[in-house]
């Protein structure tokens, strides 16, 4: 049993809990690329049951009702052509049998040009940079927002406070890796409403 981060601790985060598959390392960074550069969508099911096995393993602690992708800059996405954090959520969404909702978010502010960004700056880039699309509204859900790598939890902050801002009763994240961080040592769970953090069992870290 060990404590959750400072930040966790504190409730520092709109979202309510935050899982991963795997570790970022060498190995997991190359098979998230292969989709975003390669266009080898057949990664993103095969992340997406990963991570569908997550929540099987606690299904109680996963009550979501919609599945929505973090979305990307349309700069971005036009430069790409796909989105993968889309690529992961679809699949995931049908494994689940919940509605997938990929234009429930925006990214209304570019992502500055450097490829590598500061804590401090990462932070700086996303606040802000998320909103609600317009059109139906879907109010008092629980989200369960997908994306491919956890670095210091700020765009999954961001994309949570803006889909609270339109009325979701709780956002839940999920993300292929995390990045090893002094603030998020490794097997621990972000969770808001627990104070350990445990390592499942199994011969897969799942963080």
């Amino acid at each position: 049993m060990q404590p959750l981060c400072r930040l966790c601790r504190g409730n520092f985060y709109a979202f309510e809990r935050a899982r991963s598959f795997a570790v970022y390392d060498d190995a997991i960074s190359e098979a998230i690329l292969l989709p975003k550069y390669d266009e080898v969508t057949r990664l993103g099911h095969w992340f997406a049951g990963r991570l569908a096995e997550i929540i099987s393993r606690a299904a109680n602690e996963w009550n979501v009702d919609i599945v929505v992708p973090v979305p990307l800059h349309p700069d971005r996405m036009s430069e790409r052509g796909l989105n993968q954090a889309e690529l992961i959520a679809r699949p995931l969404a049908k494994r689940l049998d919940l509605k997938f909702e990929p234009h429930l978010l925006v990214r209304t502010k570019p992502r500055p040009p450097q490829l590598v960004l500061s804590r401090t700056e990462h932070w700086k880039s996303v606040r802000g940079a998320y909103s609600t699309s317009e059109g139906p509204k879907v109010d008092n859900v629980r989200v369960l927002l997908v994306d491919d790598v956890l670095t210091t939890g700020a765009t999954l902050d961001a994309c949570a406070r803006a889909r609270k801002k339109a009325g979701a009763s709780a956002v839940l994240s999920l993300t292929v890796a995390r990045v090893r961080s002094w603030l998020m040592p490794p097997g621990f769970i972000i969770d808001k409403h627990l104070r350990t953090g445990n390592k499942p069992e199994g011969r897969q870290k799942h963080l």
